[in-house]
């Protein structure tokens, strides 16, 4: 499962009587807790090829997602990374949201999305088709409160739409992990193959010293990350949670090149025992310790730019250092963002917005 999905699974235990409205749901694709929900589904699920391509209908998802009949619901729960937040709910509903991020296809990360890669067609519509979509996504007002996943989107939603938020981090569930009798001599990505994650430049660094590199996952920039890789490049494809947990466990370090709104991906790393090296910005910096840092167990080597030359020179900082990393320290930063501590805070959250928005009701 991906990161929101692991988040929703959540939800659905806090709040089990409670369906799931969704743009698109392929049954079977999620967990079985979220599975044995009543799913709700919008038109688009009904259109040519929604699933497989999906961002053909961004234009049409707030009209979609507007569309659901929340009537008779007192509590909204929403998970927005696009259109989930501009859901109409009825008077008098309590509605908080948890935001993976403002709309990243229409605002600062619009051209990692599009890129230079796109169709005529699709450049010459985007621009027009972002800027009124980002006049839409501004519109925030049904939002009684807002929850950020890190600090990082937290800022961002204040620019995009100038509200305050609450910080949850996501969790990570650090019981699925163990910590190895012994490391195997290769680095790791587990990502989405899609440009903005980047992935180009762990293999630009993997050969440039010679490092065995093994990648975990499935996406359209395969083709290209494959041309661009050598024989010490591995791609494995899509693994289950058992197999990821395992290539965790035994590599040496995780290699962590792109901006991320929070990454899972170090965490779970950590919980394995294994360190990661990884671009030093976004959510990375709440989660993870810096080698260098004034603290005794870091978790982390952090470059300054995206480059290969960058990455390389981390590559080799971290091991130059290696020792340093202990992997009961590592598991146990992870354990501060274990998934009862999530529950728990979205439990009371939840609960004193609840009390508060009746308070004020009264009055």
């Amino acid at each position: 499962m991906r990161g929101g999905e692991r988040c929703l699974e959540v939800f659905c235990e806090l709040f089990p009587d409670a369906p799931v409205f969704t743009l698109l749901h392929v049954p079977g694709s999620v967990s079985p807790v979220i599975e044995r929900r009543r799913v709700v589904t919008s038109f688009v699920q009904r259109l040519p090829a929604a699933v497989s391509q999906y961002r053909r209908y961004l234009p049409l998802f707030p009209a979609a997602v507007r569309r659901f009949d929340l009537s008779g619901y007192d509590l909204v729960l929403s998970l927005s990374h696009c259109v989930a937040k501009g859901v109409r709910t009825p008077p008098g509903a309590l509605h908080l949201c948890y935001c993976f991020t403002p709309m990243r296809y229409v605002w600062d990360l619009a051209d990692d999305y599009v890129g230079a890669r796109a169709g005529l067609a699709t450049r010459l519509l985007a621009p027009p088709v972002a800027a009124a979509l980002r006049r839409w996504d501004r519109r925030t007002e049904s939002v009684h409160g807002f929850v950020a996943i890190s600090r990082h989107i937290a800022e961002r939603i204040r620019r995009a739409w100038g509200r305050e938020a609450d910080v949850i981090h996501p969790p990570v569930d650090v019981e699925r992990f163990r910590i190895a009798d012994r490391v195997d001599d290769y680095y790791l990505v587990v990502s989405a193959l899609v440009p903005y994650k980047r992935i180009d430049l762990a293999i630009g660094a993997a050969r440039r010293l010679g490092r065995r590199l093994r990648i975990v996952g499935t996406g359209p920039e395969e083709r290209r990350l494959k041309a661009l890789a050598g024989p010490g490049v591995e791609f494995l494809g899509w693994r289950d949670d058992r197999e990821v947990a395992e290539l965790y466990a035994r590599c040496r370090a995780v290699l962590f090149p792109a901006v991320e709104d929070f990454g899972i991906v170090p965490l779970e790393a950590a919980a394995a025992g294994r360190p990661t090296i990884a671009l030093g910005c976004g959510g990375v910096l709440e989660t993870m310790i810096g080698l260098g840092a004034d603290h005794a167990a870091p978790t982390a080597v952090f470059f300054g730019e995206p480059t290969v030359e960058a990455l390389a020179d981390a590559i080799h900082a971290f091991e130059t250092a290696e020792d340093r990393f202990d992997p009961k320290a590592l598991r146990a930063r992870a354990a501060e963002f274990d998934r009862p501590i999530f529950k728990r805070r979205l439990f009371e959250y939840v609960h004193a917005r609840w009390r508060e928005f009746g308070g004020r009701q009264a009055c």
